[in-house]
């Protein structure tokens, strides 16, 4: 079988799965209207903070593109699990699944793949619209998105947000896998959501963290969750000198990917099913 056969059947399980997930429009709204809301809150708060700061590894502009970038990608974060699959693997319905003529582990990637980028999406469109386009015409154009620093600005920007929606994935793969040992979605999600959003940088931008933090926060996997492709948008980090922060954030999804694969193919080996 060709390599695009291969795939066949996982691209038709992201394409439905995507398709049924775009049916949540009134959820998708009120989680644009939650996230314009914080992102206008977390704007004053930082704006406060400037006005009484001295000299800032970020400017403004940068903090205002880092901001908006990161509500309208928030539900992209890996901060919890797909409930549908959690109930699948709590009543045992994961059984059927080892009964489908697919890898388990791409079947996984395949619905989680949709699960983060279809949410997304629906919420992140027309935030985007909003922070563009919609804050100058209001006469908020200091609070405006701008558009990328420049062309290479967004190339490398389309790069590293691919390497954040991989990475993203894979680690939300991992919580998936981690379902089958603890039973319970609300373990993998109450470890996982506020280590990501402190750690990506969604909270407070990571290079104004104290200096003393730096080597560490840069070090550290879930930059690439959002610190990366922001601070690559706005062109705080160069197109040129980006590659180095590209590469890293998709050998660490590799590494999380090989990893999933290998703790689900224990799990699979213990794990006992309706009593069988």
């Amino acid at each position: 079988m060709s390599r695009a056969g291969a795939l066949g059947p996982y691209a038709a399980v992201l394409a439905v799965r995507y398709r049924m997930l775009l049916q949540y429009r009134a959820a998708a709204l009120a989680g644009f209207g939650t996230q314009l809301f914080f992102g206008a809150i977390r704007l004053m708060v930082l704006a406060a903070f400037y006005a009484a700061a001295s000299v800032q590894p970020l400017s403004l502009a940068d903090v205002v593109s880092y901001v908006w970038l990161g509500q309208a990608f928030y539900a992209l974060l890996p901060w919890n699990v797909d409930p549908e699959l959690a109930q699948e693997i709590r009543s045992g319905g994961v059984a059927y699944e080892l009964l489908r003529p697919l890898d388990l582990y791409d079947y996984w990637f395949a619905r989680t793949l949709a699960f983060r980028t279809a949410r997304t999406s629906l919420r992140a469109l027309p935030l985007l619209v909003v922070a563009i386009f919609v804050l100058p015409l209001v006469g908020l154009e200091r609070w405006a998105l701008p558009l990328p620093a420049d062309l290479p600005s967004a190339g490398a920007f389309l790069l590293s947000f691919c390497g954040m929606v991989l990475m993203s994935s894979a680690i939300t793969m991992l919580m998936h896998v981690a379902l089958l040992y603890t039973r319970s979605s609300q373990a993998p999600n109450q470890l996982a959501a506020p280590v990501v959003v402190l750690l990506s940088g969604i909270i407070v931008p990571l290079p104004l963290f104290p200096d003393g933090m730096q080597l560490l926060l840069a070090l550290q996997p879930l930059r690439g969750l959002g610190d990366v492709p922001f601070r690559i948008y706005s062109g705080q980090i160069a197109a040129g000198a980006a590659w180095d922060d590209i590469l890293q954030q998709f050998a660490w999804s590799a590494l999380f990917i090989t990893t999933g694969r290998e703790l689900l193919a224990r799990a699979l080996r213990t794990s006992v099913v309706q009593g069988g």
